[in-house]
């Protein structure tokens, strides 16, 4: 069975921290890793070659790997900063990961094109995920020869205003209705009736990340609740 395959109706599980943040010390990231692959997850995602050689040293399910800054740039909304070079997929490819992920917007990327990237992964022999935020992105995506696309940047471009605090639902709906390759649900999925609906609509997988290895956005979303 293929990767892609594989991942059909499983729960993937983003593992990713902040260099700045007490849970990105290797050994943690390594615990975070064992224990969602506990509790059923069946694939991982995870950022920058150490974690992805990790990832790959303790499991058999695929690991989607990517590449992000150490810190975040304050317009993060108008640029490319999720692998954005064929330097960062090469860094990712050597590292073992069965899939990678990255920015198929129509944002510029690194010295490179979108459609360099697409096809340096597909030479290499690995699945290419690509991160949009709107339906004409995933259908430009597809013309490239992208294998999966999935909804993590909506919400989080100039060309997707954020609508509310959960999923975008509309943009996978409107994905699965228009490109044939496998649509993937990631970005703000807080409960597990929301994972039913994804898989309703159509869905391939689903990726899950704040709710579970993000203990302080867990947090605050308890403390700063509506209605204290």
């Amino acid at each position: 069975m293929g990767v892609i395959e594989t991942l059909k109706n499983k729960v993937i599980v983003s593992c990713q921290a902040m260099p700045n943040e007490p849970l990105y010390r290797e050994e943690c990231m390594i615990a975070m890793m064992k224990s969602v692959l506990n509790g059923g997850a069946g694939g991982l995602r995870v950022a920058g070659a150490r974690d992805v050689m990790n990832a790959k040293k303790i499991t058999n399910v695929p690991v989607i790997g990517l590449t992000k800054p150490d810190e975040i740039p304050a317009n993060w909304k108008e640029i490319v900063y999720i692998t954005p070079s064929l330097k960062h997929v090469g860094f990712l490819i050597k590292a073992g990961a069965d899939v990678i992920a990255f920015d198929g917007t129509s944002r510029k990327h690194e010295n490179c094109t979108l459609d360099e990237i697409i096809k340096l992964i597909s030479i290499n022999k690995r699945i290419s995920m690509a991160d949009i935020s709107t339906v004409e992105e995933g259908i430009n995506c597809e013309k490239l020869g992208v294998d999966m696309v999935s909804t993590t940047l909506a919400g989080y471009t100039q060309f997707s205003p954020l609508k509310d605090d959960g999923p975008d639902f509309e943009l996978l709906e409107e994905l699965v209705k228009n490109v044939k390759i496998p649509v993937v649900l990631e970005g703000r999925i807080w409960e597990p009736e929301q994972i039913d609906r994804a898989f309703e609509i159509g869905a391939h997988c689903v990726v899950i990340g704040s709710a579970i290895t993000r203990p302080q956005l867990i947090t605050k979303r308890f403390v700063q609740r509506k209605g204290k």
